[in-house]
């Protein structure tokens, strides 16, 4: 490898950590190449989506059981949360059935 690049390759590198990305190699499945990638590039925009997407991959390989409550909480995220929703319904006797 030339000089001019070895050069660029140390450039390239130095941008990528100023960014605070770090260049690294694992060992995989051939067919999991894209999905590891996709992943890796969604974790490096490092918002509130890779902070979830952290939380779950952390949540599913430390094997720790799901937290209760979940499904109130997204209830209570929901745009209908204050929406007057009328959801009684009138009671209505059963009808007779001759056995």
């Amino acid at each position: 490898m030339s000089t001019s690049q070895k050069r660029a390759i140390q450039n390239y590198r130095s941008r990528l950590s100023e960014r605070g990305l770090a260049r690294f190699e694992v060992l995989g499945l051939d067919g999991d190449r894209d999905l590891i990638r996709s992943l890796a590039r969604r974790l490096a925009e490092d918002g509130p989506e890779a902070a979830r997407i952290r939380a779950t991959v952390a949540q599913t390989i430390s094997g720790e059981p799901s937290r209760t409550g979940g499904i109130l909480a997204a209830l209570r995220r929901s745009p209908l949360i204050d929406a007057d929703l009328d959801l009684s319904r009138p009671y209505v006797e059963g009808r007779k059935v001759d056995l």
